[in-house]
């Protein structure tokens, strides 16, 4: 296939700037009582206070400084952005995606933990800057938050992922929202409800090209590998956000490259997200 590269480029650096919001830079964020205070008094009528403004549409905040280099690699706190992965991972995202067009590499795409949806829908703009019609975007989660361990998994244990619902619970409404304000949310978009364990094993889903992770735990990327790394074309790539930053992730990474005997070596994206290229 061959890419108008040209054409796709300027469509493709907007996106990835909205979806950062790095075009419109917050200079405002919520504040937060701090875990720890030595004004613990004082502290103590914070709930209340913010508790009041809430119910006026109103909420407390602090002035913040926009830091480009945190941006790229996707090491920053981001309130109002629909993707928390950076330039440098979506920079990545976006080669592999042109290098199985380039190569003819057959299959769909599909993300295992999507948060606000940013990376799908970036997957879906570059689906659409080059004109290409019979791939699906596949967006799987439970769109409640992470999973509370339930056992099958030790390396699960005391992993507190499962109580951040408000954090990372994005319903499955917003998502279809953000993909919308994009012009991307149509029948090239499907969407996965529930937990991996659940709706991997009898996804509708016949080959990919692209599989990229971002399950944050054990069990949620052992699930993922184990239910779609065989469907994943030779020539297409395996991506992993979390693999530098939770030693869950890596782990099962890890034990199922070794399981598997997969060689290939793995490549690093950032200080967290490492790729691979699927070999015959």
């Amino acid at each position: 296939m061959e890419l108008q590269t040209a054409q796709a480029a300027p469509y493709l650096e907007l996106m990835k700037k909205c979806l950062t919001r790095s075009i419109f830079p917050e200079t405002l964020r919520p504040f937060a009582r701090p875990t720890r205070s030595l004004h613990p008094v004082a502290w103590a009528v914070f709930p209340l206070i913010s508790g009041f403004l809430e119910k006026s549409n109103r909420v407390i905040c602090r002035r913040v400084k926009f830091d480009p280099a945190a941006r790229e690699d996707g090491s920053d706190y981001l309130p109002d952005a629909d993707t928390m992965i950076g330039f440098k991972r979506l920079n990545n995202l976006q080669h592999c995606i042109e290098q199985v067009l380039r190569e003819n590499i057959p299959g769909d795409l599909i993300e295992t933990g999507v948060w606000r949806g940013g990376a799908c829908i970036f997957m879906r703009a570059v689906l659409k800057a080059y004109a290409e019609e019979n791939r699906r975007v596949w967006v799987a989660d439970s769109f409640e938050g992470l999973p509370r361990p339930d056992g099958r998994y030790e390396q699960d244990d005391g992993d507190a992922h499962w109580t951040q619902k408000s954090e990372l619970g994005i319903s499955v409404e917003q998502v279809e929202t953000n993909f919308s304000k994009y012009g991307l949310l149509d029948d090239q978009v499907r969407f996965l409800k529930g937990w991996f364990k659940d709706t991997l094993p009898t996804a509708p889903i016949e080959k990919l090209a692209i599989l990229r992770l971002d399950g944050d735990l054990y069990s949620s990327t052992m699930d993922s590998l184990q239910n779609l790394y065989s469907k994943l074309s030779p020539g297409g790539y395996l991506i992993v956000d979390d693999y530098g930053a939770i030693g869950g992730c890596r782990q099962a990474v890890d034990d199922f490259r070794l399981a598997n005997r997969i060689e290939t070596p793995m490549e690093n994206i950032d200080w967290t997200g490492v790729y691979w290229k699927k070999q015959a």
